[in-house]
């Protein structure tokens, strides 16, 4: 059980977490009390508060961003995305496409490549958040491009 508040990224600390006896039900899957001391310097994935039962999910050994890593939004409408539905550690490429114009050129779109960190639907616009990890240094321009709209994305294989 998670004894004290731990904001998401922090590490894990042995003060911050106690054993409990608690009747499992099958739908819950906490993290034994005997792994404890291996949770020690693990990270918190999620905001964890105190008096929650900590499940596997909720512990990561990495961050994301990462190193040399940044987290970019890029907000979608239907006509820029598959329609396939999208899933963390989805691999995509964000292509830049043409402007108002038609703009056509010889020039190969400006592509980069990136992983899906998460989705979220806005109600009131119908479009699509999709939070990408990408190299730190295509980061600036991947957000510059977005924020034009004239970009669509492409989801790649999902083999890993």
């Amino acid at each position: 059980m998670v004894s004290q508040d731990i904001k998401r990224g922090e590490t894990i600390e042995a003060g911050d977490l106690s054993v409990v006896r608690v009747s499992v039900d099958p739908a819950l899957s906490p993290v034994a009390g005997s792994q404890k001391a291996e949770l020690e310097g693990s990270r918190a994935a999620v905001d964890l508060w105190a008096g929650t039962l900590l499940t596997e999910s909720a512990v990561t050994d990495s961050l994301v961003p990462g190193e040399g890593e940044s987290l970019v939004g890029i907000s979608l409408t239907p006509a820029q995305m598959p329609s396939e539905p999208l899933y963390s550690g989805d691999s995509v490429r964000i292509v830049t496409t043409p402007g108002d114009q038609g703009e056509v050129t010889n020039e190969d779109p400006v592509t980069v490549e990136a992983v899906v960190v998460g989705v979220s639907r806005v109600q009131e616009t119908g479009e699509t958040v999709v939070d990408v990890s990408v190299p730190e240094g295509d980061a600036a321009d991947l957000a510059a491009r977005a924020a034009t709209g004239r970009v669509a994305l492409v989801l790649d294989t999902r083999e890993r």
